[in-house]
């Protein structure tokens, strides 16, 4: 049986070669993928256009103003002099927020004013309301580390006896990304998403191609029995998939400097796992379909598209309805991100991730043995 198994996987790899072409797909374009969705797939926010309408021109809102030049998340790339302009310049595109200091600002933070002076208004377009609200929360940082330095310059001047010992103060600590670089998290999901589509789709047009070679019906008529045949046909494919999670781990860990702090051995036994369910899934496509055509659309939109949206890769399981989170229990992605995540940035290790293991494992199992049920080859 071995031997009948590695002379269809001689076979499969002679078919590969014969085509430069695949080739190229399977090792070159994960790592040219990796490269410009590494970069591209970020929720980073810098150099946000900012307009400034300064309406009290003292020295305190000139400070303010001047902490968002200085800041490398904002561009103040106009001043106005009525707040009415900044409707324009948010309309057209030309600025994302719009900050308005009141007249009396400075008066106010001398105790002098009125207190509505000290409110300053931020306008923001929320035509992309992902983007906007990153930038938001940057100017409310920014407005709270200006009014906390207000303070403490008062307190200078006072001698301390202004506010006391003051108010509560917050020590914010984040764990496993502290600088919240969205690249760290990205990337190693980019890594699970190109692994689904390269493997899935060739395996899924490896029995559809003997079909429509008209090659099929000679392998039916080989001493080969139906396991053997889905051996060779998907071993092939998953030794090119573990040449591509070797490729794509060392240019997210060595050109996107994405640390590795788990083991790199339980990362690749995840994705040994991982393999078989999606050269399963591949593998039942192609007892589904008649054509490589066929058998592409169908893998794109009825199973991969569906999988992306789903698996928490782009929106949070956690904010969608109850009944779509219990949904996202049968897709396999999920899993693996969770598992290739903790490995990366976290360090976890087979104790705490088992439970994924276990889901991925059942679910590559009842793929491969629907896609046996549906195989017609003859014994």
């Amino acid at each position: 049986m071995i031997g009948r198994i590695l002379i269809l996987m001689w076979k499969e790899f002679l078919e590969l070669r014969q085509d430069p072409r695949l080739a190229g797909v399977i090792l070159v374009a994960p790592i040219l993928q990796l490269t410009m969705l590494g970069y591209a797939a970020t929720t980073d926010v810098h150099d946000v256009p900012v307009v400034v309408v300064d309406g009290d021109r003292s020295t305190h809102s000139r400070a303010l103003v001047e902490r968002f030049a200085a800041s490398p998340y904002f561009i103040v790339v106009d001043e106005f002099l009525s707040p009415s302009e900044v409707d324009a310049a948010l309309a057209s595109g030309r600025a994302w927020l719009g900050v308005v200091v009141p007249m009396g600002f400075g008066a106010a933070l001398d105790g002098s004013g009125t207190a509505s002076a000290r409110a300053v208004q931020v306008l923001a377009d929320g035509t992309d309301a992902n983007s906007s609200g990153v930038a938001l929360a940057y100017a409310s940082g920014l407005v709270s580390e200006f009014n906390a330095a207000l303070v403490a310059e008062q307190r200078l001047v006072g001698g301390g006896a202004a506010g006391g010992t003051g108010g509560v103060q917050g020590d914010v600590r984040v764990w496993y990304n502290p600088q919240l670089v969205s690249k760290d998290f990205m990337v190693p999901g980019v890594l699970a998403l190109l692994l689904m589509l390269i493997t899935s789709n060739l395996s899924a047009m490896a029995i559809v191609r003997e079909r429509e070679l008209g090659t099929l019906e000679q392998l039916n008529v080989t001493p080969l029995g139906r396991f053997e045949l889905i051996m060779g046909k998907l071993l092939p494919y998953g030794m090119l998939g573990f040449i591509d999670v070797l490729l794509v781990m060392a240019v997210a860990v060595f050109w996107f400097q994405v640390p590795l702090l788990g083991s790199p051995a339980l990362l690749l036994a995840a994705s040994a796992v991982y393999l078989l369910c999606t050269l399963g899934l591949g593998l039942f496509i192609s007892t589904i379909s008649s054509t490589q055509q066929q058998a592409m659309m169908t893998s794109t939109f009825f199973f991969l598209v569906p999988m992306i949206y789903l698996s928490g890769f782009i929106f949070p399981i956690e904010n969608m309805p109850v009944a779509i989170q219990w949904i996202t229990t049968l897709i396999p992605l999920r899993y693996y991100l969770v598992i290739v995540r903790g490995i990366f940035l976290k360090g976890v290790g087979f104790d705490l991730l088992w439970p994924h293991f276990a889901a991925m494992g059942a679910w590559g199992v009842t793929v491969l043995a629907l896609a046996a049920a549906r195989s017609r080859k003859t014994e």
